[in-house]
């Protein structure tokens, strides 16, 4: 940029003016205004604080600079840690000092984007726009407003990352259970669902299965459970075990009866009981969990002869929010599926399912949204519940497949009210930079799946349990070949 020669008030006399085009440039100059005020606004948007210690307040300059370079060692640092130490960047997010770092972080942001939306407005004025070309005086203000709402809006949507993340935390991981090493090298999880969408208030699970993850490599195999399943046993130490030595069984009362399926337990363990369980689990509202969840653990170890330490719980009728949050789910529909349910006293057929059904899923390759996958899960009355079972499944994996790095982070806020709308666990928080690895690990495996189904040898009247047993260590420890001498 060519320099103005300086003014001076006789031959030989020192200058009076330095002038020197950013801070003291040529008013009457359009062109190089125009060209100045563009630099202003290149080095407003690229290094704030930059403009105002060349053109303007330098204190004003001093303090954005060091707030943008501030902002970029921090940014560097967990750039480095994401990619050399994921585990102690999620330690601190999620750790014993997440609330004071991501509180910081929030305060942090927003301060940075009110700073940089004064700085614009401040670079703006030592522009002079009045002093620009025709054309640069309605150009210049746009583009770096526009630039100033792009990098403005993304520190504001990281500060509210932030927030959810602290509030998401609280809610879902407020109470755990203790912190546990894996077992035989799997760490094995319950997930229940809830038969009408009440959350804790439902009297049975309609959707159980236990997800198996290996600690090493994050292979996942999830096995599904019957909600129909006789009979169960209860896993040594249990409490139910001696109530029910020979496998849960059933109760007729005039208050509360029960059948010996494996979604009444919870009846038996809780909802029937005067103390609700107390007696039994009196540690389980301290950990996060309930009685009736805890019966349900024992069972499920005592079926597939596992240690279940941790449970996840789903409100179904809030599994539509998830689905949606993730941006739906891609399933592949084999048959023609009702939407919606029965009138009260309904005792018509399959063929007969047109009267009351509220929409059909149609056979083919779909991308369902939360509403309809919510109905691929529910429906059963134009197919058994060994079927039902099976696209239970199907959408547990598709929604593993939706939670890739990229999809969390642009709907992160979304997923997060879902996730405390919809979901109680006792998994631990300090475990959670452990499972986050493992579920990064589990999107190079297949999912394994097991079904405790007719289609699998197990008898759905009289199942042998030391069958089923010797079926899941078979999956989750196969025996290795010797090689020949």
């Amino acid at each position: 940029m060519t320099l103005a020669a300086p003014r001076t008030s006789r031959p030989g006399a020192r200058p009076l003016i330095e002038t020197r085009p950013l801070r003291n440039p040529d008013l009457g100059d359009a062109a190089m205004m125009g060209r100045r005020g563009w630099w202003l606004v290149v080095l407003n948007a690229l290094i704030p604080g930059s403009a105002q210690v060349l053109a303007g307040n330098r204190r004003l300059g001093r303090f954005g600079l060091g707030a943008t370079l501030i902002g970029w060692l921090l940014l560097v640092f967990g750039a480095g840690l994401a990619l050399v130490a994921r585990p102690a960047l999620i330690w601190l997010v999620s750790g014993p000092l997440s609330w004071i770092v991501l509180t910081l972080a929030q305060v942090a942001l927003i301060g940075y984007a009110v700073l940089w939306l004064v700085l614009t407005v401040d670079a703006l004025r030592l522009v002079r726009l009045v002093r620009l070309p025709a054309v640069s005086r309605w150009v210049v203000p746009i583009a770096s407003l526009l630039v100033m709402a792009l990098a403005g809006g993304g520190a504001v949507y990281a500060s509210t990352v932030a927030a959810s993340s602290r509030g998401a935390l609280d809610a879902i991981f407020g109470n755990s259970g203790p912190s546990l090493p894996p077992s035989d090298g799997y760490y094995n999880i319950l997930l229940l669902g809830a038969d009408s969408g009440d959350g804790r208030d439902s009297m049975r699970f309609d959707s159980i299965s236990v997800v198996s993850v290996n600690a090493e490599t994050g292979a996942v195999t999830i096995t599904g459970i019957p909600r129909e399943l006789p009979h169960a046993p209860f896993s040594e130490g249990s409490p139910m075990l001696e109530l029910y030595p020979d496998g849960f069984a059933g109760q007729s009362s005039a208050t509360c009866g029960w059948n010996g399926w494996m979604n009444q337990i919870r009846n038996a363990a809780e909802v029937c009981r005067e103390d609700h369980g107390k007696s039994l689990y009196p540690d389980a509202a301290a950990h996060g969990s309930a009685p009736g969840i805890e019966a349900t653990k024992d069972a499920a170890e005592g079926v597939l002869g596992l240690e279940i330490p941790y449970y996840v719980f789903l409100d179904m009728n809030g599994f539509a929010q998830l689905v949606d949050a993730l941006g739906g789910v891609d399933i592949e529909v084999t048959e023609r599926l009702p939407k919606g349910g029965p009138p009260e006293g309904w005792h018509g057929g399959p063929e007969d399912v047109g009267e009351w059904a509220i929409g059909w899923i149609e056979p083919g390759k779909q991308h369902m949204n939360g509403d309809t996958a919510q109905w691929y899960a529910r429906s059963r009355y134009t197919t058994d519940d060994w079927d039902r079972m099976k696209r239970q499944r199907e959408l547990q994996v598709a929604i593993l497949e939706q939670f890739t790095p990229e999809n969390v982070l642009t709907r992160f806020n979304e997923i997060a009210a879902a996730g405390t709308s919809l979901v109680d666990t006792d998994l631990p928080k300090d475990k959670l930079p452990e499972f986050f690895d493992l579920v990064m690990k589990a999107k190079k495996h297949p999912v394994t799946r097991i079904e405790l189904t007719p289609d699998n040898g197990v008898d759905e009247h009289e199942p042998d349990y030391e069958q089923i047993r010797a079926m899941i260590e078979e999956t989750l420890h196969p025996p290795t070949s010797t090689p020949a001498p």
